[in-house]
């Protein structure tokens, strides 16, 4: 089922599968933001990171002396939420554990989703709750939306450039065939006015931000002008695109965990950048996009 937000500037549209933004578009101009979901290039379009962000290791791991398997990402993209609650400018999806969440995942939680539209801004809520009333959980949480680039019919990708609020950035690589998290790391120089996005940007898969070095991100028309921006209190931030497809899209995925790295074989709470909660406790966090006129 779909759901809609509308202002004076911009709509946003969401689907009940995954609580998933499917759409972000400028009233005046009928202009697309976000990515059409296109199986060519990547067949989603903004799904939400639950219970995990990224791989664990080989797909398995290990909590109380117990194996779970799951797939990269979790599986909250893939599951039906509710919608609990709507207002003229905001709107809220729920999604709580059963018994087919706990064969993966061996936590009560309830997760909720929500988007409200300002001006031209839409910010995305998230409240991850631990309805246990004895037992600790543990888990990550984080964005994955795909922002078309070039946003304009007849521009290229390499005409365009991204910008972050500090100019001189460590990042770390992803193993494109393990999905782990390397331990080689790249200094990127970002210019006020932006980094060129070249041909061969993402052959090498993400790039991940870690340690709060970055609260804001951009993309920038040919001619430097933000178009979108993300803004987020996230301690790492992913920035992706298919590798070697010159896929039209960039993602700006602020997260509050990440894939496991290619040396971790710890348990489940000691996994690096994850989150816990303690008996009946709530996590909130958020990231907002900002749509330049």
């Amino acid at each position: 089922m779909q759901f809609e937000l509308k202002n004076d500037f911009l709509t946003a549209c969401f689907e009940t599968s995954g609580a998933e933004l499917i759409s972000l578009k400028d009233n005046a101009t009928e202009k697309e933001y976000l990515w059409c979901g296109d199986k060519k290039f990547w067949g989603r379009h903004s799904p939400v990171l639950f219970p995990f962000v990224g791989r664990v290791k080989d797909n398995t791991y290990r909590y109380k002396g117990k194996e779970y398997h799951i797939s990269q990402h979790g599986f909250a993209r893939d599951m039906e939420f509710v919608c609990i609650t709507r207002s003229e400018n905001e709107i809220w999806f729920g999604l709580e554990a059963n018994e087919e969440t706990k064969e993966k995942y061996p936590f009560n939680f309830r997760l909720e989703i929500g988007y409200r539209l300002n001006g031209r801004s839409l910010k995305v809520l998230w409240r991850v709750i631990n309805l246990d009333k004895t037992e600790k959980m543990y888990f990550s949480i984080g964005a994955h939306p795909a922002f078309m680039c070039p946003v304009n019919d007849g521009e290229k990708q390499t005409d365009y450039a991204i910008w972050m609020n500090k100019e001189h950035l460590i990042s770390n690589a992803i193993d494109v065939e393990s999905g782990l998290r390397l331990s080689d790391t790249t200094e990127l120089t970002i210019p006020e006015s932006g980094l060129l996005f070249t041909e061969h940007f993402f052959d090498n898969g993400a790039y991940i931000i870690e340690n709060s070095q970055v609260q804001k991100v951009s993309l920038l028309t040919p001619e430097r002008k933000p178009y979108i921006t993300v803004a987020f209190d996230a301690p790492l931030v992913g920035i992706w695109s298919p590798e070697k497809k010159n896929a039209p899209f960039v993602c700006i995925e602020p997260w509050y965990g990440r894939c496991d790295a290619d040396d971790f074989d710890g348990t489940l709470e000691e996994r690096e950048w994850g989150n816990e909660l303690d008996p009946e406790e709530i996590f909130e966090g958020f990231y907002e996009i900002t749509c330049e006129a």
